[in-house]
């Protein structure tokens, strides 16, 4: 019995700092509350997940989502918070909050900012952390025309990289097996 409670203890543990790291990286934590709760409000009115997921994502025939991972993108502009979906043939991450850019024509509009990347344009996926902080835990995706992305501040970080590396592993396979035939 107490060895089931200290395993309990540690994973209430770990899902604690998850949401610590998460809130950490937010601008306000008013901000990043609202954020969630707006975000739920959407995922709870289209349906689930995977609804929004094919809303906001061009789907192939026979493609599945694995995972769906709150995060945050790295960007020059600083970290953007939204979700990050796992496929059977792609990555793809949406802002959970929309940000206002500029038109050709100078008007102001609100859009998600959102990120694809086929599988099979994946090179690298690779895990990395603060040397000063090594709590602060990273996802670097490196595209095999040597763009990188970094991603930050999951709630299950293990998770999200295992089932990534598992995705992109699966991916390459089909991709080799195509060529040969």
């Amino acid at each position: 019995m107490l060895k089931r409670m200290n395993k309990l203890g540690k994973k209430a543990d770990k899902f604690a700092h998850g949401i610590r790291e998460h809130m950490r990286l937010g601008t306000k934590i008013t901000e990043t509350l609202v954020g969630k709760l707006s975000l739920g409000a959407r995922i709870l009115q289209v349906g689930g997940v995977k609804k929004v997921f094919r809303q906001l994502f061009s789907v192939s025939e026979g493609e599945r989502l694995l995972r769906v991972c709150q995060c945050y993108l790295s960007t020059t502009a600083g970290p953007i918070a939204g979700l990050l979906f796992i496929s059977t043939e792609k990555l793809a991450f949406c802002s959970e909050r929309s940000i206002k850019l500029s038109s050709p024509e100078g008007k102001l509009v609100r859009i998600h900012y959102k990120v694809v990347v086929p599988l099979r344009k994946i090179k690298t996926a690779n895990q990395s952390e603060n040397a000063k902080k090594p709590s602060e835990k990273y996802i670097e995706i490196v595209t095999v025309d040597d763009f990188d992305f970094w991603f930050m501040g999951f709630f299950s970080y293990q998770k999200a990289f295992k089932s990534l590396q598992q995705a992109v592993t699966q991916a390459q396979m089909n991709t080799s097996h195509s060529t040969l035939m």
